[in-house]
């Protein structure tokens, strides 16, 4: 039996990687936010604007628990779910967590060609998009930091960069597997 967590900042390819990772271990794969959706059928914005940050973040924490006990899985949560309640706690006692460690320049450029709408940071130039992450990461770090594995991501734009890392990630499992 397998889980594993992958958490980082918004734009830092949490979902892509995880799918891929996925396939390569031969896992599922579950997008904690799309869970939530189809559970509630409404979108996470939905959800926010009708509950509040507090009411969303009580589903969230409700629903990782719920996804906590699938079984060979990769998990993709939203940017924020390490941050709340006891998230963290809940993702390193259940399997394994990699945070996705990203430069604030990468995170905008990635949510910058984004398609996903992400209200905290609708209508910021990249001159403004920058100082925002760099604040808002900073205040996130010390949750992410509580991650079994620190990897670090780069540009993660082609397909061969998004191949390397998710091979890269791979074989630290295996080495850990191995110790």
């Amino acid at each position: 039996m397998e889980r594993i967590f992958i958490i980082g900042y918004m734009g830092s390819g949490k979902t892509t990687i995880g799918k891929r990772l996925a396939r390569l271990l031969s896992l599922s794969f579950v997008d904690l936010d799309a869970y939530i959706e189809n559970k509630y059928r409404k979108t996470v914005p939905a959800l926010f604007a009708e509950k509040g940050e507090e009411g969303f973040r009580k589903i969230e924490n409700q629903s990782l628990r719920e996804v906590a006990e699938f079984e060979d899985v990769v998990i993709s949560t939203g940017g924020g779910t390490p941050c709340f309640f006891d998230n963290m706690e809940i993702m390193n006692r259940a399997g394994l967590t990699i945070y996705l460690e990203a430069h604030p320049e990468d995170l905008a450029n990635h949510l910058l060609v984004s398609k996903t709408v992400r209200p905290l940071i609708t209508g910021k130039s990249r001159e403004e998009l920058i100082p925002f992450i760099t604040e808002h990461l900073a205040r996130r770090e010390c949750h992410y930091r509580k991650a079994q594995i620190v990897y670090p991501i780069d540009r993660m734009i082609t397909k061969d960069e998004i191949h390397l890392t998710v091979h890269g990630i791979k074989e630290q499992l295996e080495r850990r597997n191995a110790e």
